[in-house]
């Protein structure tokens, strides 16, 4: 049996992840696959006795596809050990990376009736170079107003990879209902 890591991104950091995750459970005798969960339509779930779902924020919110994804697939995702990873410049501070202490992460759990078995916040990637002139303008204004890298020129990757690397091991670990 395999892991499924659906992931839903912005920037492609969340993707980043979703692989990362893959590589690391395939390193520990755990076979997975990443899919863009807004290109999952014809899920084989008999296939997977794991799920773990990685969602980015933007501006405040995760894909509005994330929760009609929880609500469609409800009774699969309830059926196996999963888990769900938020992903945010938030989370840049270490004092964010928690599903408690993290806003955006904590209030997706609140309102989901979907409950994963195991929950991570991670620092996402600043991007600015890659960004429209939009978002580089706007993310600008959050960064500046936060305290965060506001050089338009650059690419930081705040990411704790080893903190990636624990929870696919938590992951691996995650045993049937």
């Amino acid at each position: 049996m395999k892991t499924l890591i659906l992931f839903s991104t912005r920037d492609g950091q969340t993707r980043e992840i979703a692989s990362f995750l893959a590589s690391e459970l395939k390193e520990l005798g755990v076979e997975a696959d990443a899919v863009n969960l807004h290109r999952a339509d014809d899920i084989p779930w008999e296939h997977y006795n794991r799920v773990v779902i990685g969602a980015s924020i933007r501006y405040g919110h995760f894909h509005s596809g994330v929760e009609r994804f929880v609500k469609k697939h409800l009774q699969h995702l309830q059926a196996v050990p999963s888990a769900f990873y938020s992903v945010n410049l938030v989370a840049r501070k270490p004092e964010k990376r928690s599903p408690q202490t993290n806003n955006y992460t904590r209030k997706f759990l609140l309102r989901s009736p979907w409950q994963p078995t195991r929950c991570e916040v991670f620092a996402g990637a600043l991007r600015y170079p890659r960004y429209r002139w939009y978002d580089r303008v706007m993310i600008r204004l959050i960064m500046k107003m936060t305290g965060g890298e506001t050089d338009t020129h650059k690419e930081v990757v705040y990411t704790d990879w080893d903190q990636v690397s624990r929870f696919a091991r938590e992951i691996a670990h995650l045993v049937s209902k």
